[in-house]
């Protein structure tokens, strides 16, 4: 068996053996393929697909190119969310500790930032001496504790995904599906959870800008969980704007906390809630969403949810002070409140656009190395659909000096189209896909 075999079948359409695919995954983990005949391959696959067996058999042979996480010391099934990345995306802050508050162990590893999009590990790094890097020892028993973590993912976690996704970066092969659904799962299965809720965005700052193009990514996901006997169940949620009003690593735990005091609801919460209430059907805990949501708003409204999350912090070396005095959070330099200055509906965002105008105040990295603002960002609390009126407050800037918030100003306005006709509210959710298939909105 040699490369040049393996990119011809492929070339011609053929379904690649997992003899075949395990040869050349086994190579780009251990980098003895060289670069040129990957790319090559991933142009293939790019253009003629695969099937829904070869993207599962190249979703395994990732995932097991490295260390698996054995969770299997940590009582009950430990569910684990995944999204595919958006703005103002906090739900992992919300739904963790809520779930867990209904005692369902949620063991997590999560990412950093790049682009336009948001990391957890980014936003918990702005709480002071909050620490990320655990050994899967301390890892686990942090869960069997206090029934909750959530650390970076190990460095030897799926490294033929690390190969073949920085190829695909720079050989415009980011686009494909059976790739992104087999990048995103060989990671979520190495993670060692039971059972996985995957939050698909959709809209002008998510992954996949259409409903049919999420909706596909959200089936292959789910066929990939049922052939691997793995239950996943994924829900397309929109990305049309920025899901929290707060955008910016330590605004996100801000919002985070705002919610889980009970002093802000809206669409974070709302879909956190979505989320979490399928973990809960998934673990067993709830025998529908509707139970499921409802056990989860009485851990909001008792405050256990609060209580988890300052567990957790303290847990991990975090200030949980944080949680009662916001103040002890980064605060930034320079603070603007910005006004609309002109009167209609909000009409339309450019989610990309403001994800991509926070990480040019320094939220967010353009590269894996860029150092980061945590105090950053932008709190826009108008959404699609508002009336507003030239004193309505359009955004607060977050800045390091005057002329980053102009700047941010500037291409805040730009995103945001104001119209002078009445304008709907996007839905929040467009359908659930499980095994046995879409549920619509």
């Amino acid at each position: 068996m040699n490369m040049v075999e393996i990119i011809t079948h492929k070339k011609l359409g053929q379904a690649l053996t997992q003899e075949e695919i395990d040869f050349f995954v086994k190579g780009a983990a251990e980098q003895t393929v060289p670069d040129y005949q990957l790319a090559a391959l991933l142009m293939a696959i790019r253009l003629n697909g695969m099937t829904p067996e070869e993207t599962t058999h190249l979703t395994l042979a990732m995932r097991d190119s490295g260390d698996v996480a054995d969770l299997s010391a940590i009582p009950g099934v430990k569910v684990d969310k995944h999204s595919t990345g958006g703005v103002g995306d906090t739900t992992t802050l919300v739904l963790a500790p809520l779930v867990a508050a209904c005692g369902v162990p949620v063991a997590k590893m999560s990412g950093r930032g790049l682009g336009h999009t948001g990391g957890t590990l980014d936003k918990l790094e702005s709480i002071p001496g909050f620490n990320i890097s655990l050994s899967e020892e301390a890892f686990v028993d942090q869960v069997r504790r206090i029934g909750v973590a959530v650390i970076g993912q190990t460095g030897s976690l799926a490294p033929a995904d690390k190969t073949l996704y920085a190829l695909r970066d720079v050989t415009a092969t980011v686009d494909s599906l059976p790739l992104i659904a087999s990048s995103i799962m060989s990671k979520k299965l190495a993670s060692g959870a039971d059972a996985i809720v995957l939050d698909v965005k959709t809209g002008s700052g998510a992954i996949m800008h259409t409903l049919e193009g999420s909706i596909e990514l959200a089936k292959a996901m789910v066929d990939i969980g049922t052939l691997a006997n793995k239950p996943v169940a994924a829900i397309v949620t929109g990305m049309a704007q920025p899901l929290g009003t707060h955008v910016g690593n330590a605004l996100e735990v801000k919002d985070a906390i705002d919610v889980l005091s009970g002093r802000t609801k809206g669409d974070l919460l709302d879909v956190s809630l979505l989320l979490g209430s399928h973990m809960l059907v998934l673990a067993g805990a709830a025998a529908s969403a509707e139970e499921g949501e409802q056990k989860l708003r009485e851990a909001l409204e008792s405050g256990a949810g609060l209580r988890k999350l300052k567990e957790m912090i303290e847990a991990q070396g975090g200030d949980a002070q944080v949680c009662d005095d916001l103040s002890l959070l980064p605060q930034a330099a320079v603070v603007r409140e910005v006004a609309c200055g002109q009167t209609g509906w909000v009409a339309a965002m450019d989610t990309t656009a403001l994800g991509l105008a926070a990480q040019a105040m320094g939220a967010g990295r353009i590269r894996k190395t860029d150092p980061l603002d945590y105090s950053v960002g932008f709190v826009l609390p108008v959404r699609i659909g508002d009336h507003v009126w030239p004193h309505t407050p359009f955004c607060t800037l977050y800045a390091r000096s005057e002329a980053e918030a102009d700047a941010a100003e500037q291409a805040i306005r730009a995103a945001v189209r104001i119209s002078s006709d009445p304008v709907e509210r996007p839905p929040l959710w467009y359908a659930i896909v499980t095994k046995d298939g879409a549920k619509m909105a």
